[in-house]
């Protein structure tokens, strides 16, 4: 069945009007057009939806009320003077004044990050979004301007400023960052200064660029850096902390980063700035960190057991002593055996002939022989279950199981890159030089931001955000010289989230 009018009663006593179809005996519902409790503001409902089925077809005169009701009027043309996203509009805009971000005094900004946050798409669709949203769109070319204007006046130091204060209010505490990095790719051959073919997080050749990500432990955002696509991630860490220090005068802080971060001079440059670290550690030495252990008491590990440890890391005037924190976890044990039987089996399948010669990771090659390396086998079995970290936080300031928790949260990040990647899309698609492209990345960096607060306070994904609250639409009709304004009707769902919200502060953004 095609799409078509449907008028409910609400809870409240007034009558839903709604756009529906029927398909496989289900009905769904389209968009919410409002409620309106007279006959006069259903009549202006119902005309409006007309007007959407039947987009382009000619005004038609309307009865408001019947001809036979005593308070009968005369009929006039209904004329469907707006309609807009408002209850939407206003969480947005309201969240977006709330991090601080209107001191920047932008409206085209603000209205391209909040554009992102409904539909990302190019500064061209980015109008028709927010004219179908109901709100004044900028022209393209304004749009265009606001991005250059977000390079010249180094928007993102002032968002960055704003985010590391939301942070502190929030968690009473700005003592902990946790950082990663993430890639963009590029559909092109051509490679430039920024866009490289590098080691790629979706093992993809083309070229790309690197995106520093630093988080608070709540998965908010604090710093975004762009670096060049063949950058080692290694090297991406110190200029971003320096950036953060330069900006923020913060130098008592934790700095949290998984074991692709870790090297002797990275850890050093980091203490030497001023930071303490934790960092994930390869297991590499674990057999002799835990030698003690290993005589004492051979493989055998208690589950959750917390073991801790010394290591000089690099040489000569570079070298330091690090404290190393071991935790054993049977579910990771399980999961680690799984993983080296799985090799072993590849490794037995090559020696065996059944399939070609091709690296892995148990196969010793010695001329002609292929055979099963017993002792790197041995040394996986050894270390299954052991997870390492390394800290420069003494023991009296963290104990280990703090040690472990900390490093846990960097999940954090990496559920904040999955929405930047996802749901805000970022990969910019439509720049090619480096001032878009990192004027690009504020408006995500501003978008995330305001994505993780939402989520954060009303518990839900900003996708559901955003499917929820959009049909809510606030209708405008004119009939002669009457204008009615019909609000929407506030389903269960939409009542759910917006209870968990604070009062609106700019109504009408």
């Amino acid at each position: 069945m095609s799409p078509h009018i449907r008028k409910v009663k609400t809870g409240s006593g007034a009558t839903a009007v709604q756009i529906v179809e029927k398909r496989s005996g289900v009905r769904r519902i389209l968009e919410h057009l409002g409620s309106a409790h007279d006959e006069a503001g259903v009549a202006a409902l119902v005309r409006a939806g007309q007007e959407r089925l039947n987009a382009g077809q000619q005004a038609f005169e309307l009865d408001l009320v019947p001809a036979s009701s005593e308070s009968a009027v005369p009929a006039h043309n209904a004329v469907v003077a707006g309609s807009r996203c408002e209850v939407l509009w206003e969480v947005l805009a309201d969240a977006y004044s709330r991090l601080g971000f209107d001191v920047l005094g932008d409206d085209a900004f603000a209205a391209m990050v909040l554009a992102r946050l409904v539909e990302p798409a190019s500064k061209a669709a980015t109008v028709g979004i927010l004219e179908d949203l109901g709100v004044a769109a900028p022209h393209r070319n304004t749009l265009g301007a606001a991005l250059k204007r977000c390079q010249n006046r180094d928007y993102r130091g002032t968002l960055a400023k704003a985010c590391l204060a939301h942070s502190a209010r929030t968690t009473g505490t700005s003592a902990m960052v946790l950082y990663d990095v993430t890639t963009l790719h590029f559909e092109n051959e051509d490679e430039d200064a920024l866009r490289k073919v590098g080691m790629s997080k979706e093992h993809r050749v083309d070229p790309q660029v690197q995106v520093g990500l630093l988080v608070d432990p709540g998965g908010f955002p604090l710093e975004v850096h762009l670096f060049e696509g063949n950058k080692a991630e290694t090297t991406t860490l110190i200029p971003v902390l320096e950036a953060f220090q330069k900006r923020h005068g913060v130098t008592n802080m934790v700095v949290v980063a998984d074991a692709g971060m870790l090297s002797a001079a990275n850890l050093n440059a980091l203490e030497d700035a001023g930071f303490s670290f934790i960092v994930g550690s390869r297991l590499t030495k674990a057999p002799y960190d835990l030698a003690e252990h290993f005589e004492r008491r051979g493989d055998y590990f208690e589950n959750g057991q917390i073991l801790e440890s010394k290591r000089v890391m690099g040489t000569g005037k570079s070298a330091r002593e690090r404290r190393i924190v071991y935790q054993y976890s049977f579910k990771r044990a399980k999961r680690d055996n799984r993983t080296i039987n799985l090799m072993i089996d590849k490794a037995e399948r090559i020696a065996d002939g059944k399939i070609p010669l091709k690296k892995a990771r148990f196969l010793k090659v010695t001329g002609a022989q292929k055979t099963l390396d017993q002792a790197t086998i041995d040394r996986a079995r050894q270390l299954s279950g052991l997870k390492g970290y390394v800290t420069n936080l003494p023991e009296t300031k963290m104990p280990g199981a703090e040690v472990i928790t900390a490093y846990h949260d960097l999940w954090q990040v990496e559920a904040s890159f999955r929405m930047t990647k996802s749901d805000l899309r970022a990969r910019p698609v439509f720049h090619r030089q480096r001032d878009a492209i990192e004027a690009h990345l504020t408006v995500v960096f501003a978008a995330l931001a305001i994505a993780r607060h939402l989520q954060d306070t009303t518990g839900v994904t900003i996708k559901k955000l955003v499917r929820t609250l959009k049909p809510l639409r606030t209708v405008t009709v004119r009939i002669g010289a009457q204008t009615i304004t019909a609000a929407p009707a506030i389903d269960l769902e939409a009542r759910a989230i917006l209870d968990r919200l604070p009062p609106i502060n700019a109504p009408g953004h």
